[in-house]
């Protein structure tokens, strides 16, 4: 073993490259690269960003017989893949393959070798997230950061890949530039050059931009955007401020968002944001949450203990707690499991591991800024760790659970155990060719120069945190919407505009919008795209022509003969349809207009469904989960009452509805397994309502199944078919 590192770690040092000088050397006149003519290449492709994307894409290059240099701005490559994303988010593994499949097969190598189990034995291992694996496909999909940081190491070994660590784009465009000179050298539409801040040149004949903030396509010009579109600009129901579908990570209902509870002239706790929510479906700069994926374990011997922050600021988690005593009982983190006693730990409920609001300027701030930034977000994830573990506010049984776990000794560079890479969700995305939109995700358009699939839910994480009318702290932004197959993606979507750019390709920041880009942004996603990107530059160069006008069917052919997927032949799966409350006849009351008490947890998995979705009981709780739908009646008269529901096998047969209607109150109880029979809505009769307010009311009371609620409508019984509908007086 220790033979095998040291031979690694030998090779390593031939390969890593300390300046592009050392490269490429001297020219015969003693001129150094940054003097020589423009036609004069030192790399078929130069690779900005060693993410997991960037070490894919170096990886094809080699395999196709180019030359390639990778840039990486840290001091690991592997991105989240190695910093501690380990609990593979995909939706559908089938939908992978190439070389981010090859990497998993790695994965599951690594560990059939009794030397990486230290901390406990392989028979002890449980995968207990969504990607637990069958031992058939030989691939595994949860890991170790050092697991997959070594498995990167050997790629680029193997393949004799220079990799040049902590040099740093100059930037001297945009809101922060750090520099006067450009850092894109570009003649015409062509960029021939970029220039670090240290001053080091590389030249290339085909770009990457692998990173995950976009800086290399906004220094060379090419259009991109940040935050959210409106839903006017690709007709998109789920884009800009979305209240509606703030369902997800909630906050319970009551939290006061005040310094001192009731008192707007305390001031708002930190991280509310006073202008929030805004107008909704409309677009704006704000950027879903960050955090680090923490790498956490509970052995005693690899523990380093959660420790209190220097400048902890105890009003940072006052929302935290106040939530826990309005009557948050969920454990604020999902603690997946990983070998050797280790997890990777995400964002759960409504205050955890996302500093919700603090990386707005994040995508375009100055490397110096960006820095502060994640210093901040480890600060509060420290102190909020501490607080989770230690506060007597905290319940006993979290604060107990929270006290067993801490980082490791044995995964990350620094002494107290945490990771270097933030967790950048999202930042740029170009503006390019094509657009992937949620159309894409949801097949109604589909991609016809497809290079690889996606497959995950269409997920965002929370935007922000405001005060709503009621006085009360909300989330919003956090949007999951799935249900549908794996889709393609657009070739077209990683390339620039023409006009712009001809030879520069962008597999991590591509042309999506907000929605689509949460369902495209995976890690296996980026690898694949990687290498399509590496595969399309190998062939520009070939056929000397733009990235925009290479044959595609020649693409596609390498492609699907270096095992990339470009087709989904499993079960074709469609997202469960939304109707838009606005667009239906008569007085309509969605879930998220009515009271109640309960009903919290939320689906969109069976349709249809008015709006963003509708709520349940859980089958739990029977008695105390109640609703409340107001209707406003302006015009006296008989109306079909309807309630809408999904149907399905494990719901209620008797569940009580009481309408009030003046001074009349009908009960009765309604079916749940029973379909529908008019789309979403089931009628429950033809009432005479007088003018003013109808209330419905449902409940979960003594019910034997899930109880589901989602809208209620009034339909005039002129426009409904009296032979469908009793009539009662």
């Amino acid at each position: 073993m220790q033979l095998k590192s040291l031979i690694r770690s030998l090779s390593l040092c031939v390969f890593l490259v300390a300046s592009p000088i050392a490269a490429v050397g001297q020219t015969a006149e003693g001129r150094d690269d940054k003097q020589r003519a423009s036609d004069d290449i030192a790399y078929d492709v130069v690779v900005y960003g060693g993410t997991s994307a960037g070490i894919a894409a170096a990886v094809q290059v080699k395999r196709m017989g180019g030359t390639v240099i990778v840039i990486e701005p840290s001091r690991r490559i592997g991105g989240l893949t190695t910093g501690g994303l380990g609990q593979t988010d995909i939706g559908n593994k089938a939908a992978i393959g190439g070389i981010a499949r090859e990497f998993y097969q790695r994965v599951h190598q690594y560990y059939q070798q009794p030397e990486h189990w230290r901390w406990q034995r392989q028979d002890q291992y449980r995968d207990g997230g969504q990607t637990q694996t069958a031992d058939s496909e030989r691939a595994m999909w949860t890991f170790e950061p050092s697991a997959a940081l070594s498995i990167m190491q050997d790629l680029v070994a193997e393949h004799e890949i220079p990799v040049v660590y902590e040099q740093r784009l100059q930037r001297s465009s945009g809101p922060a530039p750090n520099a006067e000179g450009p850092g894109v050298e570009m003649q015409g539409q062509k960029i021939v050059a970029i220039t670090m801040q240290n001053g080091d040149t590389y030249r290339g004949r085909v770009f990457l931009d692998a990173t995950y903030e976009g800086d290399l396509l906004a220094e060379a010009g090419v259009t991109y955007t940040v935050g959210r579109e409106a839903v006017a600009v690709y007709d998109e129901s789920l884009s800009g401020v979305q209240t509606r579908q703030a369902r997800h990570h909630q906050f319970v209902p009551g939290v006061a968002p005040y310094v001192v509870p009731g008192d707007a002239s305390s001031g708002l706790l930190p991280g509310i944001d006073p202008e929030g929510p805004g107008e909704e479906g409309s677009g704006d700069r704000r950027v879903q949450a960050y955090c680090y994926r923490m790498c956490l374990t509970d052995h005693p011997e690899n523990r380093i203990p959660f420790a209190k922050p220097e400048g902890y600021n105890a009003l940072v988690y006052e929302l935290l707690l106040r939530n826990f005593e309005a009557g948050e009982r969920g454990m604020p983190w999902i603690n997946s499991r990983m070998p050797n006693r280790k997890t990777d730990t995400n964002n759960r409920t409504a205050f955890s591991t996302d500093f919700i609001g603090e990386n707005y300027e994040y995508p375009e701030s100055s490397y110096e800024q960006r820095e502060k930034m994640a210093h901040r977000h480890r600060v509060y994830q420290q102190g909020l760790m501490w607080t989770l573990a230690n506060h007597p506010r905290v319940p006993d049984k979290i604060r107990n659970e929270f006290a067993r776990w801490g980082t490791c000794r044995d995964e990350f560079e620094r002494e107290d155990g945490w990771q270097q890479q933030l967790y950048v969700r999202e930042a740029r995305r170009m503006i390019g060719d094509s657009v992937m939109t949620q159309h894409h995700c949801q097949g109604r358009q589909v991609a016809e120069d497809a290079i690889g699939l996606a497959a995950y839910t269409m997920d965002s994480h929370n935007v922000q945190r405001h005060v709503n009318a009621d006085g009360h702290v909300r989330n919003e932004g956090d949007v999951q919407v799935g249900g549908f197959s794996p889709y393609p993606i657009a070739y077209s979507a990683l390339t620039p505009k023409a006009d712009e750019c001809e030879n520069l390709l962008v597999p991590v920041c591509l042309s999506a919008s907000h929605m689509a880009f949460g369902s495209i942004r995976m890690e296996p996603v980026f690898m694949v795209l990687g290498q399509s990107s590496a595969t399309a530059a190998m062939q520009a160069i070939e056929n000397d022509v733009p990235v925009q006008t290479i044959r595609y069917e020649a693409l596609r052919d390498r492609l699907a003969a270096d095992g990339q997927v470009l087709e989904w032949t499993g079960p074709v799966r469609k997202s469960a349809e939304s109707v838009d409350p606005q667009k239906l006849d008569g007085i309509v009351a969605d879930d998220e207009d009515a009271s109640r008490t309960g009903f919290e947890s939320a689906s969109v998995s069976i349709g249809p469904f008015i709006a963003a979705g509708y709520r349940h009981d859980s089958d739990s709780g029977k008695g105390q989960h109640r609703i409340r739908f107001s209707l406003s009646v302006e015009n006296p008269g008989t109306y079909d009452v309807r309630v809408a529901y999904s149907a399905n096998a494990n719901r209620a047969t008797n569940v009580p509805v009481t309408i009030h209607r003046g001074n009349e109150t009908n009960e009765l109880r309604l079916n749940q397994r029973k379909k529908p029979k008019h789309g979403a809505f089931a009628s429950l009769g033809q009432f005479a309502f007088p003018k003013g307010e109808a209330v419905v009311e449902i409940s979960n009371t003594d019910t034997n199944g899930y109880v589901v609620v989602d809208a209620v409508q009034l339909l005039p019984a002129t426009a409904v078919d009296e032979t469908t509908s009793p009539t009662h007086p």
